[in-house]
């Protein structure tokens, strides 16, 4: 499903920063946040606040108009975004911009059919030129990804899948052979959104792909807290945080999103505080 040969001579970024931050001595923070929210410069500044702030990786999310992972709060963002007039291109700008002023890996999530529709050479292009490190595309499954890994390799970009608790042990394995970066791993069944608590299935689904031989595994859909933090870093190489940082931007502007990535970069700290046993 991919090529040994090419995934030894191209750089992954997503990876490097992975592996940076292991290095010091953490796992590390991926943030998402929507392009276009509210508006195009302050998709910007929030995406710059939130790698000074402690993020390793940085996703900037397609606003799609027919999102099918996406919980109440990315969607209602999303939907302001188009409203505004944010187009597929703007993308490209978004992602030069961070990564002008940021060390973070910056990878692009989108649903497939925005891509199609530019082209997926061009659309990789564009993205390769712009400092981009790769794409994470949720409704794209290897079998149909035949494009896509023709094109991320012509351009050296990561190429992020996810797997599921319902994933079998061959679809992981599947999986893991195609990812180059990092694999996504789904900690629920249904769409993104904060919750009170972190799916238990979330460290099955790290283990399988662990052992179907993924460097790195991250955890994503349902993170909020420093404290969701330090429960996944025992066993994930990365933690990735949504809905929330989506909602401290709505809410409070730039300001808030990095104060809000600087707390959850905390729960990182050997010595913060162990995660309470009760709901508050």
């Amino acid at each position: 499903m991919s090529d040994t040969s090419t995934q030894q001579v191209f750089a992954s970024k997503s990876a490097a920063a992975i592996d940076r931050a292991k290095a010091a001595g953490r796992k590390a923070l991926i943030a998402y946040l929507p392009a276009g929210f509210p508006d195009k410069q302050t998709s910007i500044d929030a995406a710059i606040a939130v790698a000074r702030n402690g993020a390793d990786i940085i996703e900037i999310g397609i606003p799609y108009s027919d999102p099918v992972m996406d919980g109440a709060v990315i969607q209602a963002a999303t939907t302001e975004a188009l409203a505004n007039g944010f187009r597929v291109a703007d993308v490209f700008d978004i992602v030069a911009a961070v990564t002008a002023e940021t060390d973070a890996a910056v990878l692009v999530m989108t649903y497939w059919n925005p891509v199609l529709r530019m082209g997926v050479d061009e659309f990789s292009r564009r993205l390769a030129e712009a400092g981009g490190a790769g794409l994470i595309t949720p409704d794209l499954i290897p079998d149909e990804a035949a494009e896509w890994f023709a094109a991320s390799d012509k351009y050296g970009l990561d190429r992020v899948f996810l797997v599921a608790p319902s994933s079998t042990p061959e679809r992981v394995a599947m999986t893991v052979a195609a990812t180059r970066g990092f694999v996504y791993a789904v900690s629920i069944m249904g769409v993104t959104g904060a919750r009170t608590s972190v799916s238990s299935a979330a460290e099955a689904v790290v283990a399988a792909a662990h052992a179907a031989g993924a460097e790195r595994a991250c955890v994503g859909l349902g993170v909020s807290a420093p404290r969701h933090v330090r429960e996944i870093a025992a066993y994930a190489d990365g933690v990735i945080v949504g809905t929330a940082l989506v909602a401290a931007l709505r809410d409070g502007g730039v300001d808030a999103v990095g104060a809000l990535a600087k707390e959850l970069s905390g729960g990182f700290a050997p010595d913060a505080a162990p995660a309470p046993t009760t709901e508050a």
